[in-house]
């Protein structure tokens, strides 16, 4: 049970109870009912839990430092996380504004670079950025969008309203596992879902399907494939899961090729079969070895040119990263008033770029009340929560600062909104994250909810998975 007396967020937000020690009206419900369960009960809907992950095979990769791998099952904590339909409604508008005016900001990039141009930003930002690809220059494509599925990852601070964290752009992943969540808790918590109306999460896929097929005109049912880097890849149960729901093939780079006629097929037992939409899990820099990395063995010979000469979509396009990348990221506001003329629906994260020597100066000296990021890192990987390290620590990372300063933005250290989580046999606060995932075409869809994340251990504000980090299942409920 949860002792309303002792719980305590450490001053964060919690989604479940208030600062007067009572549960919120939208959680009242489960809250009473995980009051009113033992600690063997408790202990047995955990066990359920687990039980069913196993059985689905759900699970995820991780990888050390030697470059080795495992499978692990997917963390699920069986307490759901709990939004209003009305709050969602705001989200969701939010998240659709947010993604139009990126797709629009990196189609001027490549094309005529009105905001680069504007004083908003120091054109070098984008122009000498890794992920600026000139073969990408002049390319104009359908419904001018670039990131056809994104995945923004959204925080709740102590005010209790969400807040944007990151944008990923490129090839964003975990919607699968939002998706897998769902179909566990209807298992394990069935009842739960007639009490509180919980909105359905499985139109994901057809609405995915619908984008995919929307972006090229040629045929009622295009021949769609997702590509893969492979069993070894960290997502590949996502990559075969989509695929299995799209109800549409798995390949990798060798399955492929460009014909003379510059078309992409696809090798089947019965001939070549064209391509007309390919779904890619894998970075840009794999993609082509005739273009981007030459030893590249992932991705296939000439696919770029087909891609640029319209005989077949990528998704998402090649180049789109250059918006993928926490310090453009601190430009989205001015993005969405330059292009939309509006004002920003969903807030960003005070954010100090390194390239400038004053905020420079200011994250070294204050990197104790400050997270440092790498730029492009992804997975929780390179960041640095000042208040964790020590004195010695900070200034290794003040030297890798002024080394190359473009490399790393910080943020304020911000107060992740908690939830009860189930951790070794007790009900505590934990803290926890949430990506929605945005998908855009000749319409645009926002998921009901996203991927929870959470943080398992006490404390604990880096969520990944590969970090040690959970998730849970995200209901929005129509009330």
């Amino acid at each position: 049970m949860i002792n309303l007396k002792e719980y305590s967020s450490n001053g964060a937000f919690d989604e479940f109870i208030s600062d007067q020690s009572k549960f919120r009206t939208q959680a009242s419900k489960i809250g009473n009912l995980l009051n009113s369960l033992t600690a063997s009960e408790l202990k047995d809907i955990h066990q359920a839990t687990q039980s069913a992950i196993k059985s689905m095979g759900i699970s995820f990769r991780v990888y050390d430092k030697n470059n080795s791998f495992e499978d692990r099952s997917w963390p699920l904590d069986f307490i759901p996380r709990i939004i209003r339909n009305s709050e969602w409604d705001t989200v969701s508008k939010g998240l659709q504004q947010r993604c139009k005016a990126i797709n629009l900001f990196i189609e001027d990039c490549y094309n005529d670079q009105e905001f680069l141009k504007s004083g908003l930003i120091d054109p070098n930002l984008i122009l000498k950025s890794p992920s600026f690809k000139k073969e990408c220059i002049g390319m104009r494509l359908p419904y001018s969008v670039w990131s056809h599925i994104s995945g923004t990852d959204l925080i709740r601070d102590k005010d209790g309203n969400f807040y944007v964290l990151e944008d990923n752009l490129r090839v964003p992943s975990g919607v699968s596992y939002m998706i897998e969540n769902r179909l566990v808790m209807k298992k394990v918590f069935p009842e739960l879902f007639n009490h509180y109306g919980v909105l359905p999460v499985d139109e994901y896929t057809s609405k995915l399907y619908s984008t995919l097929a929307s972006l090229q005109s040629s045929k009622s049912k295009p021949e769609i494939v997702i590509l893969t880097p492979g069993v070894f890849n960290s997502a590949y149960f996502e990559h075969s899961h989509l695929a299995q729901q799209l109800g549409i093939d798995l390949v990798q780079g060798s399955d492929l090729l460009v014909s003379d006629d510059g078309y992409v097929y696809k090798k089947t037992i019965n001939g070549l079969k064209k391509i007309d939409v390919i779904y890619r899990r894998i970075n840009d820099d794999y993609l082509d070895p005739l273009v981007w990395n030459k030893n590249s063995t992932l991705g296939v010979q000439g696919i770029i040119n087909a891609w640029k000469n319209k005989k077949v979509v990528i998704v998402n396009a090649p180049g789109c990263g250059i918006a993928d990348d926490k310090a453009v990221y601190s430009y989205v506001p001015q993005m969405i008033k330059f292009y939309l003329n509006e004002s920003p629906i969903l807030k960003n994260i005070d954010t100090f770029l390194c390239s400038d020597k004053n905020s420079r100066d200011y994250v070294i000296n204050h990197m104790q009340d400050l997270v440092v990021k790498p730029v492009n890192e992804s997975g929780g990987y390179g960041i640095v929560i000042g208040r964790d390290t020590t004195n010695k620590e900070r200034l290794e990372v003040g030297i890798k600062i002024n080394q190359n300063p473009r490399n790393y933005v910080a943020q304020p250290l911000v107060s992740l909104s908690t939830a009860p989580t189930y951790c070794s046999g007790e009900l505590d606060a934990r803290h926890m994250d949430l990506r929605p995932f945005v998908l855009s075409g000749a319409k645009n869809y926002v998921s009901v909810g996203g991927l929870t994340r959470v943080a398992l251990k006490k404390g604990a504000t880096v969520v990944n998975s590969s970090q040690g980090g959970g998730s849970k299942d995200t209901w929005v409920i129509d009330r």
